[in-house]
């Protein structure tokens, strides 16, 4: 039966979504309600392997704010339509701004873009969703306020509510973004309002500062999750030092990933490295700046001969480390110290300072990060292998070289089975590593796209057999990621979801959670 809308959502008859789209309409006005497919190719542009209609949503709407949410979650309620909540939507290579399924209706938050508070003594900032880092690195900026953020690699264009609540990293010692985080409020399925930690108290000036508050913790229940709709979030910023000094260590082989961390671990567990690392592997590397039609013309997996030239031609390790040295210049020399001969010692890799390696973009690019700046560079990768098709497969690891030389190996294999390459970096933590590795395809190509989508799979099977959990996945995948942690977890995220979500109106699908 032909509809009007291009989707609508499952068990939502069209007269029931009409009165639903109706009521939208008349808190939001007309300009902030999206039914036409023009409007709505936006929220379903997607570059995961699956194909479009997938993800296709029924309406976007956009709330500017939370009593606009809570009336948006109310209509939802009396007409059980479905609605995914998006902060900016460029979580490009977990599935942008589009649904996990057909038909629900996204809630853009970009309009809640309020920067409400900044304690330049303290140290904090409360932001709404559709608040960039770009918005926020500016606004710090113009008031001449001390502090740097931690931001992500898509820095601009992303927002810190959300890539905090989707558990995202950054390349400062505050890189680990929800650790980072304090106190939330969140608009609940029922409509009623939640501040979490300290913030439930009235009159409190406490809920940016202990993120604890009484009783149990729950900040953590919506990371990752459907149980309600992050409205604001509560982030400490770093102070800025007196003093930062980037570098890059360039190892010329693929194996010296073992001695990288074995070399490097005990250096960041004891804090004389103290930002989150980042192991670049070439292809990683060249791929943001180089076209591989331009090196290599064929269709399979670049060998690793082409590679090492590359490497050769361009002046890069095989692998790059990027670490920074924060603090007054008499630590930093004390750490540098330490560091040099730490790795004179190992016998491998090339130290490198900013002053040494001169004007190198990507180098550029990389000290950026480490002191949250906005910087895009990395876009450059899907210029690559073109067609716009990008999923990012992200294993964890025990910070332990044979761990990683073991996640590169099956990698490699899965990825040269199905004809792709392996770009990949390594984000150090204290004792883990997230392997993000970017599987790049041509959309364009039915066969790509559906070999990107069998490789994946394999990725996912693979990886967990191993032991290897997946700590975040694209839209495509998230059912079968929730499966890997077994069936108690699931059935535990289940019932909170029922208890929370009744009629499962918030972002059923999410993270692998339905009623």
């Amino acid at each position: 039966m032909s509809s009007k809308y291009i989707a609508l959502p499952k068990g939502v008859s069209e007269k029931s979504f009409d009165a639903a789209i109706k009521e939208y309409r008349a808190v939001l006005g007309e300009a902030n309600v999206f039914t036409d497919s023009e409007h709505l190719a936006s929220y379903s542009k997607i570059m995961i392997p699956d194909i479009t209609e997938n993800h296709t949503p029924s309406a976007a709407i956009c709330p500017a704010s939370v009593e606009e949410v809570q009336a948006c979650v109310a209509i939802c309620n009396k007409y059980k339509v479905p609605v995914w909540p998006i902060s900016t939507g460029r979580n490009l290579g977990y599935g942008s701004a589009a649904p996990c399924s057909r038909g629900q209706v996204v809630m853009d938050l970009r309009r809640m873009n309020k920067i409400i508070e900044v304690d330049a003594e303290l140290g904090t900032a409360l932001v709404e969703p559709g608040v960039t880092f770009q918005q926020l690195y500016d606004y710090l900026q113009e008031h001449k306020i001390p502090l740097w953020l931690s931001c992500p690699a898509p820095s601009a264009i992303a927002g810190p509510l959300g890539n905090a609540v989707d558990r995202g990293v950054g390349y400062t010692p505050y890189g680990e973004h929800f650790m980072f985080s304090c106190g939330m409020e969140v608009v609940m399925p029922t409509g009623e309002v939640l501040k979490t930690g300290m913030g439930s108290l009235p009159n409190s000036n406490t809920a940016q500062v202990f993120k604890w508050g009484y009783g149990p913790y729950l900040d953590g229940i919506f990371t990752q999750s459907n149980y309600g709709i992050v409205t604001k979030m509560g982030f400490w910023l770093m102070p800025a030092p007196p003093a930062f000094k980037p570098y890059v260590i360039r190892y010329p082989e693929e194996t010296d990933i073992v001695d990288i961390v074995e070399t490097l671990r005990p250096l960041r567990m004891a804090m004389i490295i103290p930002n989150a690392v980042v192991i670049v592997h070439a292809l990683w590397e060249l791929g943001s700046f180089l076209k591989r039609s331009e090196h290599y013309p064929g269709t399979g997996t670049i060998p690793d001969s082409v590679v090492k030239d590359l490497v050769k031609k361009h002046k890069v390790g095989m692998w790059n480390v990027y670490c920074g040295l924060y603090g007054s210049p008499e630590q930093n020399e004390v750490n540098w110290n330490i560091i040099q001969n730490v790795v004179k010692a190992s016998g491998k890799g090339e130290l490198l300072t900013a002053e040494q390696v001169g004007d190198d973009p990507v180098f550029k690019y990389r000290a950026d990060l480490m002191q949250g700046k906005m910087n895009t560079a990395e876009f450059g990768l899907y210029n690559w292998r073109g067609g716009g098709g990008s999923a990012w497969f992200a294993p964890v690891s025990q910070a332990r070289g044979s761990e990683t030389l073991k996640q590169m190996d099956m990698a490699k294999r899965i990825l040269g089975k199905y004809g792709f390459d392996y770009v990949s970096e390594f984000i150090v933590g204290w004792r883990d590593m997230h392997h993000i590795v970017d599987l790049l395809y041509d959309r364009t190509d039915p066969a790509q796209l559906e070999a990107a989508r069998a490789c994946f799979d394999e990725l996912l099977t693979e990886f967990s057999k191993a032991g290897y959990g997946t700590y975040r996945v694209n839209t495509a995948f998230m059912d079968k990621v929730a499966d890997t942690y077994g069936p108690v977890k699931r059935e535990i995220n289940r019932k909170i979801k029922r208890a929370l979500d009744p009629n499962g109106i918030i972002a059923p699908g999410k993270s692998g959670i339905w009623n």
